[in-house]
Formats: C-alpha cells, sequence, structure tokens
C-alpha cells in the first residue's frame, strides 16, 4: 500500500485553498442538529468557527460521520461562558465538552499552533508545557495527515484546504502533515494513526510516510502506555481491524508495540505465515460483527488477540494429566497476560476478564464431554464473553459450535449461528441437562427414646 510516484512530500502551502459552497457536497442539512447549534453560537457571536478533522473528511468521501469536532479562536473560558451546558477538561491542553441530550458531545478547541503531545525547549533547555494557542493556519498544519486537515467554515460554507487535503483525497493517498522523519519523531503515536486511517479508507500511504514508519517504528516504545493501548482497541474495534492488522504486520509496527510477539509473527517461528493469516482470520470476523452492529467488548477482543501467542507457547503434553496440564494452561494465559500486554497499561478489572475468558474455555471444552452445564456457571458474569469467544474461535477454524453453549446465549448472539435448538420426538425441543454433583448423605440420628 505504498505510493511509488510520490517520491517525496509536496511542500505545505500557506496560502489556502478555498473552496465556495457550489463546489463541494457538504451541505448544512448533513451536519448533525447540535453541532450546527454550535458553530453558529460561535460564529454570532463574533468568533470564528470551523467543522473540523475527520467529519469534513467523511463528508467528502460520501460517509456519515460518528463525531463533530469544532475549532474556534475562542478561548476556553469565552466558550464556557456560551454554553452552560459544557465543562472545560484537560490541563496541558484545555477542551471544551458541550453536552446535548442523549450523552452526545461537541468537542470544541481553541485553534493550536502545535499537537497536545509536541515537546516544546526553552532556551534554557526545560520543557515548556502551555496552552499554545494560535491561528487556523497553525492548527491546520499541527494536525497528524492530510486529509483530516480540512475546516468546514459556517460563516459562508466552504472548504479551506491549508495542507493538500482535497488533492490527497482524490488521490486516494495518505500523508502526513510536513516531514514525516520529524512528525513521527515528535509523536510516534502517529504512526498507528497513519495506519488506522489507510486500512479505513484503504488508501495507499505514501512512500515517504511508509520509509519513515518503518524507520521509526521502535520509537513508539516511548510512548505512554495508556495512550499506546487506546490508540490500539481504536485499531480492533472501529471495523478495519483486518486491514489495520495486516499493515502492522507488513511494517512490523505490531513487533515494536509487542517485543514479545516476535516468536509467533517473526522470521524465528517457521510457521508464522499460518499465524498471521489465522490472526487476520479472527479480525475479519470481528470486522464482519462491527458492519452487523454487533461490536465486540475490549476483553473479547484483546482475548482474540492473544490466541496466537498462547497457541505459540502452550503445548498439550501426552504425558500430562488432566489436572497439571489445566494448570499448566493457566499460568501460560498468566504468562501471556504478563508479559505480551506488558506495554499495555491496563486496568484491573480489564485484565481480569480477559484472564477469565480465556481459562473458561478449557472449562467448557470439559462440560460439552460431559454433556452437562453446572447450574453455578450461569451466573458467571464473564460467561457471554466466554461463549462468544468460543464462537467466533470456532467459526474462524470451519467448527461447528456444540448447542449446550449455544444454548446459553441468545440465539441471536452471533449471525453465523444457524437454529440451536434440537427437536426431539416428540416435537419439543430438547433441554440440556446440568451436571450436578452427588449429594452426600450423612447418617441419620435417631431421635432419642424419651425417658
Amino acid at each position: 500500500m505504498i505510493d511509488p510516484a510520490n517520491p517525496s512530500n509536496p511542500p505545505i502551502s500557506t496560502v489556502p485553498l478555498v473552496i465556495p459552497r457550489s463546489q463541494h457536497p457538504i451541505s448544512r442539512k448533513m451536519i448533525d442538529g447540535d453541532a450546527l447549534k454550535v458553530l453558529y453560537r460561535l460564529y454570532r457571536n463574533g468568533y470564528l468557527a470551523y467543522l473540523v478533522g475527520g467529519s469534513v473528511r467523511d463528508f467528502l468521501l460520501g460517509k456519515t460521520p460518528k463525531d463533530f469536532d469544532v475549532a474556534t479562536n475562542a478561548h476556553p473560558h469565552e466558550i464556557r461562558a456560551l454554553f452552560r451546558n459544557s465543562r472545560t477538561i484537560g490541563r496541558r491542553f484545555r477542551l471544551v465538552h458541550v453536552f446535548f441530550h442523549g450523552g452526545k458531545i461537541i468537542e470544541v478547541s481553541t485553534f493550536r499552533s502545535r499537537s497536545e503531545f509536541e515537546e516544546t525547549e526553552s532556551d534554557e533547555g526545560s520543557l515548556i508545557r502551555r496552552d499554545s494557542f494560535g491561528t487556523p493556519e497553525e492548527d491546520a498544519l499541527r494536525r497528524d495527515i492530510t486529509i483530516n486537515g480540512l475546516f468546514y467554515n459556517i460563516a459562508d460554507f466552504s472548504i479551506i484546504d491549508y495542507v493538500g487535503g482535497i488533492a490527497d483525497l482524490n488521490r486516494k493517498l495518505i500523508r502526513t502533515i510536513g516531514d514525516p522523519e520529524v512528525r513521527f519523531k515528535q509523536d510516534p503515536v502517529r504512526m498507528i494513526r497513519v495506519i488506522r486511517h489507510a486500512a479505513r479508507t484503504g488508501f495507499t500511504i505514501d512512500r515517504p510516510t511508509y520509509q519513515a514508519v518503518l524507520r521509526h517504528r521502535d520509537a513508539i516504545r516511548t510512548c505512554s502506555p495508556s495512550r499506546v493501548r487506546d490508540e490500539f482497541f481504536r485499531e480492533l474495534r472501529e471495523g478495519a481491524a483486518e486491514a489495520s492488522l495486516r499493515l502492522m504486520l507488513e511494517t512490523d509496527l505490531l513487533m515494536s508495540i509487542f517485543p514479545d510477539f516476535e516468536r509467533v509473527f517473526g522470521d524465528r517461528n517457521p510457521f508464522k505465515t499460518r499465524e498471521r493469516n489465522d490472526l487476520l482470520s479472527l479480525f475479519r470476523l470481528v470486522d464482519e460483527l462491527n458492519r452487523l452492529g454487533k461490536p465486540l467488548s475490549e476483553p473479547i477482543l484483546l482475548a482474540l488477540f492473544l490466541t496466537p501467542f498462547l497457541r505459540a507457547i502452550s503445548h498439550d503434553h501426552p504425558y500430562l494429566g488432566e489436572k497439571e496440564r489445566y494448570t499448566y494452561f493457566v499460568e501460560t494465559v498468566h504468562f501471556a497476560m504478563n508479559q505480551a500486554l506488558l506495554p499495555f497499561s491496563m486496568p484491573k478489572g480489564l485484565r481480569e476478564t480477559v484472564f477469565q475468558v480465556l481459562i473458561a474455555q478449557a472449562s467448557l471444552k470439559r462440560f460439552v464431554e460431559q454433556g452437562g452445564i453446572p447450574k453455578k456457571w450461569r451466573t458467571k458474569k464473564y460467561l457471554q464473553d466466554a461463549v462468544l469467544y468460543c464462537g467466533i474461535l470456532a467459526h474462524a477454524r470451519g467448527e461447528t459450535m456444540p448447542g449446550i453453549l449455544r444454548r446459553l446465549v441468545p440465539p441471536d448472539f452471533l449471525p453465523w449461528w444457524p437454529e440451536v435448538y434440537e427437536v426431539a420426538p416428540s416435537g419439543k425441543p430438547k433441554r440440556e441437562r446440568f451436571a450436578r454433583r452427588k449429594r452426600r448423605r450423612g447418617r441419620r440420628h435417631k431421635k432419642p427414646l424419651p425417658a
């Protein structure tokens, strides 16, 4: 997904391209009503008010945006004065969230001259951390990629392009704003975003940007674990996980984020191609569920992501008994959670749920062999997640999910499951039996005879 015809990044023009309303497809009818209220209130009070970022890009691509962000020359305290239903967030770089019914939030930011995650040094060498308010041009130039640097001006309904985003949309090209070598050194997380937008749009990454990812991929380890975690989860849950992971494997960025996955997808593993294909097939199903309106939770996504790693480091030794094999499996999952996911800053609850989902697979397999489900298992909080993980894994391998497990969850839990209830000769659905423990009977003590 490299553009061989683009040997270098063209210079960014400081003279904006202004596209009048008659020459672009964005209409006010397409914009969310609450976002329009924010834009107009800012504009009518004498401020610049632009719709920015992904919403403008999505409109031009014929898609419906999920979020609407607004940029203005009003400072945070001035925005707060205009919107009583708002709150200022952030310490270093303050934003204003304007709240509407149904939990909807419109994010309003002041034009800035640099990114939140870029550091500026003083003459003495100390880091300067403060709000860096700027102009619309500076705000466009600080953004990650050109197709995200477009502005929609509510004053005259025009599109303002300082960064060549319109040309790159027409060429279907993903390109950083400015020199990618410099941009990735300033903030290595931009490499993940470049890959995500290439996967979501199907666009080509231009050669200088792609080569810079290859050269600077290890710099991702210097970033905050929580930022890397949040960006990586976006890769998995926004409907283009397969394409994102394919590009991350192609550039080896995945191994830079998770060094221990080198033993699974690296050259040391003779079966690396099979393992890569298996990972991509799992997340192809994840993307399919997203398209059907059935997004997966973070524990399921992490459990699926760990599956090839667990398979690479665990072995069913023929001389281990059932209890010893289970103990070995639990320790293997512990190792995978603590070692492979070490770069992540995971909340304790998320980590625990992933662990329970993974170790529950051994119990579910045993229940199938026994032909019954203990009653206490039906109250487990992670039961549905465990069955869902098992169902996705079975479908990816071309296996049939046992009906005894499918009946633990709603019939439409996964779209590719057939009717789960088997019909008995009497015409009534069969019921699975419960695995019951034998009740111990103590001695019956006879009542003493009256004296």
